[in-house]
């Protein structure tokens, strides 16, 4: 059994693109798994305010977002305490230039009790968003109705969305890089066929991963139901929606990239290869003399080609390319109409560094020895996208995040500058792998070297002769020795320099097949030991590989961290939201609602207070209500209420407010400022009586 070799080296390479990979999926399932929870259209406001208590029903329920949503009938429902739907079943658009914002109608004649406001809606960057809120009428209900906590995208349905999301920019890379690296950099024949492997493995996973993303937009955006994904009427809906056409063009446009591909590795390729010169007198299988291709109309075929398959990839892979910007991030918030085209820019360079960098690594590792002039030609375009990532990364980290703060305030500053520290150690090795491709030296073998001769592009001396010669006859003594031959030095040889068995063999004596087939395969093992043997020996190509291997290491951290990116809230949205509330999260944006029982002392003089205050924060004109029940908790009118509030710590007040009666045991004032934040003591009188009357106190935080 002849070893090769390559076993202990192939399993270091594997165990180290495995560790790179399993921390992918940790920062996938880690960073990943929050996703959901991280809105990119943001609830700015409702009417009703959550948890408020309004002293009618409304008409209505109104949201209002940060930017633009996809809603329907069913994103908007309202139900009541005992989990009953009561809205009207129609989305009401009550959206103007500045404002987002829809409503769902509510009967006439609502009861009093706690109602719960269920949301679900589609940002314009294609994610889903979802949320719960509860409002009262007349008075908080001791029940209400439970809505799923499950956040929308999120689950099984979301990890696997996401890991789809994923793949996708992976087969992206390497479609567009490896392309762009075979176009770009001219590598040799023998290792264009490497990387045409690497290519439609490309265009195979950006295709099926966006086949996945198709059928799994329904649940993702809906139900959260893996069933869900066979269901064709919500297919239907998707189709329709901007990620949905998005997903479609995508897959006409990877159709005409496997005719792109076909071409590149066909015609394309076979051009490359270098002319068969035949003699005058040769002639084919057929006897037909084989016609002998003019050498300036190759040259005229394969430079007309080239001109249109760079053309042709330049449009397929911007199309790409786009099928994102125009349904993610890019596509909504400040100047989209040059966002996109910069996204667009940005993710081209990514592929073409990335693609490009992975196509070197599989041909340094397990194809051909790579050329010194293909890969001086990568290190050149990949410094050139390097600069474009640069120029169009600084654009779109302006545009997301907007303050030197939201950097480390929000989690997609902090994803940013994750993603910026890996940038610079992806450049850092490309700066080493830049330093040992000046170095390198072209180490090829015999064989190789022959090839170069017969193709023109390299002279036959006579050392290189000898040293063929040399391997020649170690490779014969190695497979005499193989299946049991004498090593003479005068056996026959076949034209590659094993030995030819049939001049041993009799004209009637038949070959033996299994002989034959393990010969060849020895031969094989051995051209392939040879490869390993010279690929190892060069100490320049030896670093190069070790570089190279680390960039890909990190860049698939990094590509991981970009998935992650793209479905997080952009920074300058939520710090938008933080202002629109006062400094508070949306959750948080609710009234000040405070309980506090009292006791006159008189005949009856027992009950509750409950005072609402909204939006509870300094600076704003406060809308103040008030409900008085007695001990059984029906609402009772008393002959006098009176309320301020002091801040002790800056000697501010007390600040008298008179809310005004509105119907039985309940008051209202509107127009409540309190001047600054901070702790606010409120006081309360209730009088039951002429003589029964107290005064109650409670600590209130205003923001």
């Amino acid at each position: 059994m002849v070893t090769t070799g390559l076993g202990p080296r192939r399993s270091a390479v594997l165990r180290l693109l495995v560790v790179a990979v399993a921390l992918a999926g940790a920062l996938i399932g880690g960073l990943g798994g929050a996703a959901p929870a991280s809105a990119h259209a943001a609830l700015t406001g409702s009417t009703p305010a959550q948890g408020s208590v309004v002293d009618h029903a409304p008409e209505q329920v109104a949201l209002t977002f940060s930017e633009g949503v996809a809603m329907g009938d069913d994103s908007i429902r309202v139900l009541d305490p005992q989990g009953k739907r009561v809205d009207r079943g129609k989305l009401r658009n009550l959206c103007s230039d500045s404002v987002v914002k829809y409503g769902a109608g509510l009967p006439p004649g609502l009861g009093d009790g706690t109602y719960t406001v269920s949301w679900q809606a589609v940002s314009a960057d294609s994610h889903p968003v979802s949320g719960a809120f509860t409002f009262s009428v007349g008075a908080p209900s001791k029940t209400s109705a439970a809505v799923s906590q499950q956040q929308a995208g999120g689950g099984l349905v979301g990890a696997l969305y996401g890991v789809a999301r994923y793949l996708a920019y992976a087969g992206f890379v390497l479609l567009v890089g490896g392309s762009a690296f075979v176009l770009a950099c001219r590598p040799a024949a023998s290792l264009v066929r490497s990387v045409q492997r690497l290519v439609v493995q490309g265009w195979a996973l950006l295709t099926g991963t966006t086949v996945a993303m198709l059928l799994l937009r329904t649940p993702y955006t809906g139900s959260g139901d893996l069933a869900d994904v066979f269901d064709l009427a919500g297919l239907q809906q998707v189709l329709v929606t901007k990620p949905g056409a998005a997903l479609i063009a995508r897959l006409l446009l990877l159709a005409a990239a496997a005719l792109f591909v076909a071409v590149l590795f066909g015609t394309y390729a076979r051009l490359q290869e270098p002319a068969k010169d035949t003699d005058d007198g040769e002639q084919d299988a057929d006897g037909a003399g084989e016609a002998v291709e003019d050498p300036a109309e190759r040259a005229r075929r394969h430079r007309d080609l080239t001109f249109g398959l760079a053309g042709g990839g330049v449009v397929v892979g911007t199309g790409l390319a786009a099928t994102w910007a125009l349904a993610e991030h890019a596509s909504t918030g400040l100047q989209s109409a040059v966002a996109m085209p910069v996204d667009v820019l940005h993710l081209l360079a990514v592929a073409t560094w990335l693609g490009g960098l992975t196509a070197l690594l599989v041909s340094l590792y397990w194809g051909p020895p790579v050329e010194r002039a293909a890969v001086r030609r990568f290190s050149r375009i990949a410094f050139g996208s390097v600069l474009v990532l640069v120029a169009t990364g600084v654009y779109q980290s302006w545009r997301q995040v907007g303050s030197w703060r939201a950097l480390t305030d929000t989690a997609y500053g902090r994803l940013l500058l994750l993603k910026v520290g890996l940038v610079v150690v992806l450049v850092g090795l490309a700066w080493v792998s830049r330093r040992w491709t000046g170095r390198l030296t072209e180490a090829r073998a015999a064989g190789d070297r022959s090839s170069a001769v017969q193709e023109g592009r390299a002279p036959a001396d006579e050392e290189t002769e000898g040293v063929g010669d040399a391997r020649a006859d170690e490779d014969r003594e190695a497979e005499k020795a193989a299946v049991g031959a004498p090593a003479t030095a005068g056996a026959a040889s076949g034209p590659d320099g094993t030995p030819d068995r049939a001049a041993d063999r009799t004209p009637d004596e038949a070959p033996d097949p299994a002989r034959a087939a393990q010969l060849a395969r020895q031969q094989a093992a051995l051209r392939t030991a040879r490869v390993k043997r010279e690929r190892d020996g060069d100490p320049e190509r030896l670093g190069l590989r070790r570089s190279v291997l680390a960039e890909a290491s990190v860049a698939a951290v990094l590509l991981v961290v970009t998935t992650v990116l793209t479905a997080t809230e952009p920074a300058r949205t939520e710090e938008a939201v933080k202002a629109t509330s006062g400094g508070r999260s949306t959750a948080a944006n609710q009234p000040q609602v405070l309980t506090l029982p009292f006791d006159t002392g008189g005949p009856g003089g027992k009950g509750t207070a409950r005072l609402d205050l909204d939006p509870g924060r300094s600076g704003s004109a406060n809308a103040l209500r008030l409900r008085i029940s007695d001990a059984s908790g029906k609402a009772v009118d008393v002959p006098e209420v009176k309320v301020s509030f002091t801040q002790k710590s800056r000697k501010i007040g007390p600040l008298p407010v008179v809310p005004k009666h509105v119907g039985k045991g309940h008051w209202r004032a509107d127009g409540v400022q309190l001047p600054v934040p901070g702790q606010w003591q409120l006081s309360l009188l209730v009088r039951t009586s002429d003589i029964d009357q107290v005064t109650e106190f409670k600590n209130v935080k205003i923001g």
